[in-house]
């Protein structure tokens, strides 16, 4: 069978590009459904685009490859297409949009996008062979049992990257670049939980809280949690991203917090308390308890100087850690670096090859995870 396009992946990139690049097309997947990390994106809600996304905030050793893109279609595209579909959504923190319902609406629209526009697509179909030809592309699948031999003019690839194992997600679009003579920027783990060895944190697992997450290189003020493993939450999740291994990260537990002046405050009318009973009533008790083990806090706040309050709200506002790793592409919602959008934005070496490359293996993912990223 012979098709203008096929596309490897039915993710949202390669729905999206479906329903997009005219002709004949045809779409496989080896998954069961399309879709599946989407099916599970935002807590089964879609985290579907940002508000605020624009260049800045996608990570690439090429800082304009998504520019173009981003150009050509924003965010208010797509929320304008999710409205044409009567899907509802609603606002979360720092312009994170969601739906209203289920992920499961945002897969039906990619679907009914593609299929409107005569798109095919094979479900459990696996790539066994592929090859360049004088006129395209020739490819061997197993479908239903069956091999099957496909050419195509134009080859899309669009299997995302390694994240989310459990999900399907394989190497596979770094295989082919690799066969075909693509650059490749190294990949690793991002939106990623950080991990400590030594399991310090097990006490506090489930204790979560607003927090400034920073290093030398991006800071973020969003929730942090921590977990037996380590620490999650939003902000540890983007701070990955910007996170090598070896390198401390500063936690300011009171970013908004006045704490001095408040303690200040409550030394003068309730002096005979502990300083321990009053950071609680600011901080999660717990994470007092484990705090006073690491940080000077004992005593009635009476005897406290402004000093020692000084040098303890320095303390709780710099605590610094040095992660042993992260959890890995197991859990990692995202794949950062990829084959080189630098020789993606040139074509060096697409043109002549005939495929073009969409979604999450390309080297320039967005700092937090959504679906304008389909365009890059």
């Amino acid at each position: 069978m012979t098709y203008d396009t096929i596309i490897l992946g039915a993710g949202a990139a390669g729905m999206m590009c479906a329903a997009h690049c005219g002709g004949r097309v045809l779409v496989i997947d080896h998954a069961k459904a399309p879709g599946e990390k989407i099916r599970i994106s935002g807590g089964g809600r879609c985290n579907f685009t940002n508000m605020h996304a624009g260049p800045g905030n996608f990570l690439s050793q090429n800082p304009h490859f998504c520019k173009s893109a981003l150009a050509r279609y924003t965010q208010w595209d797509f929320v304008d297409l999710v409205g044409r579909h009567n899907i509802a959504w609603h606002e979360k923190t720092l312009g994170q949009l969601f739906c209203d319902g289920s992920s499961k609406q945002i897969i039906r629209m990619l679907l009914d996008e593609m299929c409107g526009a005569g798109a095919e697509l094979w479900v459990q179909t696996s790539l066994r062979d592929l090859r360049k030809t004088e006129s395209g592309f020739a490819l061997e699948v197993e479908r239903d049992g069956q091999r099957q031999h496909l050419t195509c003019t134009n080859l899309v690839l669009a299997t995302g990257g390694k994240s989310s194992p459990k999900m399907g997600a394989t190497g596979l679009a770094y295989d082919i670049a690799r066969q075909f003579g693509l650059r490749m920027t190294e990949t690793r783990a991002a939106l990623v939980p950080f991990t400590f060895s030594d399991g310090r944190f097990k006490d506090l697992s489930g204790v979560s809280l607003p927090v400034r997450l920073s290093n030398d290189r991006a800071s973020f003020d969003e929730a942090l949690l921590f977990t037996h493993r380590g620490l999650s939450g939003p902000s540890v999740l983007q701070l990955s991203s910007y996170w090598r291994e070896g390198e401390p990260i500063r936690v300011n537990l009171i970013p908004d917090l006045p704490l001095l002046d408040l303690l200040r405050t409550q030394r003068q009318s309730a002096g005979r308390k502990a300083l321990t009973t009053e950071l609680a009533r600011q901080l999660p008790a717990r994470l007092v308890d484990h705090l006073c083990r690491i940080i000077p806090m004992s005593g009635k706040l009476a005897d406290q100087s402004d000093a020692k309050l000084a040098e303890l709200t320095a303390a709780l506002s710099a605590w610094q850690l040095v992660p042993s790793g992260t959890e890995g592409y197991r859990t990692a919602e995202v794949t950062l670096g990829g084959i080189d959008g630098e020789a993606e934005r040139k074509f060096d070496g697409f043109v002549e090859l005939g495929f073009r490359e969409v979604g999450e293996h390309l080297d320039g993912v967005h700092e937090g995870k959504l679906f304008l990223q389909v365009g890059t």
